[in-house]
């Protein structure tokens, strides 16, 4: 069964002009440094309309780099052996993204479970829950403080769907977002 977490608008608001980027596994194997590299030259790329305003390019420019960057950076670090799908698009309103990936089953229910939690209620008052939960806790992951911090600090809007993959032990996983973008271009 397919399931959605968060707004419906945000995962059919993708325009007709997608940019993609796969990253597959292979001899280099997918790392960190993949998350950020693979980051910045999307938001090179789409930061580029701003570049007649230093200030307004270096801010569109790091948002997008940090939400893709923690996107990838969730992709990479719970997925299955496979590849990772990141498209995007941009309009003069907001930049979208979506990235793919598979999980296995019980990583899909435990993510499911945290976005249980992370979905509903202030993203603020949820991030301050959350650091004070890991101040007392140093041992805890998994707590969400990524995906809280890009709603609350960067107002970021989420959304995840869920279809199985036909073999029963693994998901797949669509994470969706959409930040707002400076106008002033």
């Amino acid at each position: 069964m397919t399931t959605l977490y968060g707004p419906a608008e945000i995962v059919i608001g993708m325009n007709d002009s997608i940019s993609r980027v796969r990253l597959f596994d292979g001899p280099l194997d997918l790392k960190w440094h993949h998350c950020a590299t693979t980051s910045d030259f999307i938001a090179d790329m789409f930061a580029l309309p701003y570049h007649s305003s230093r200030n307004d390019y270096r801010e569109v420019r790091h948002n997008i780099g940090y939400l893709v960057n923690e996107l990838i950076e969730n992709a990479v670090k719970f997925r299955e052996p496979g590849e990772i799908m990141v498209e995007a698009s941009m309009d003069q309103d907001s930049f979208k993204v979506k990235v793919s990936n598979v999980v296995a089953t019980q990583t899909a229910a435990a993510f499911q479970e945290l976005l249980s939690e992370i979905t509903v209620g202030d993203p603020g008052d949820l991030l301050i829950e959350r650091i004070e939960a890991n101040a007392a806790d140093p041992e805890a992951s998994g707590s969400g403080l990524g995906l809280l911090t890009l709603m609350s600090d960067y107002g970021a809007r989420l959304a995840w769907i869920f279809s199985p993959v036909d073999d029963g032990k693994r998901v797949h996983v669509e994470t969706f977002a959409t930040i707002p973008v400076s106008q002033s271009h």
